[in-house]
């Protein structure tokens, strides 16, 4: 299948791709559908881009790259509703809030995106720990 978007060129991706958010996203729950596409300039950025509104696609990026003490327990009822069997299937990834300026990147690690990847179901959630900040910056001023 097809899907042409306003910012990233026309997508290819199967059915076996789509990613089903049964709750959306904050801010989008009306958008149940995604799928996840590498950023092709920088292997590290990936796009989560609805198939249900070709303007949007959320860049994103796995935590695990770039901050080495992230770490954080998922809940009994998020295991549920994403039927997590094994924690090889789960993925992480927090949004990135782009900048022209490199030292203004930052990514949200207080709402992570958690995807089972065997299952293609995924959920955003919000983290109660005030360490993880809503604009972290991505990338450390030496």
């Amino acid at each position: 299948m097809k899907l042409e978007t306003k910012y990233h060129g026309i997508l290819n991706y199967g059915e076996e791709d789509i990613i089903t958010f049964s709750k959306g996203l904050p801010g989008l729950q009306d958008l149940n559908k995604f799928i996840l596409i590498d950023f092709e300039e920088n292997p590290v950025f990936k796009i989560l881009h609805s198939i249900e509104n070709e303007e949007i696609g959320l860049v994103a990026v796995s935590p695990f790259d770039f901050i080495s003490d992230y770490e954080f327990e998922l809940r009994d009822s998020v295991v549920e509703r994403l039927k997590i069997k094994d924690s090889n299937e789960i993925l992480v990834l927090n949004t990135v809030t782009l900048s022209s300026k490199v030292e203004n990147i930052t990514t949200n690690l207080k709402a992570p995106i958690i995807i089972n990847t065997n299952l293609k179901l995924g959920e955003q959630i919000i983290l109660d720990n005030e360490k993880y900040k809503i604009k972290h910056p991505l990338l450390r001023s030496e």
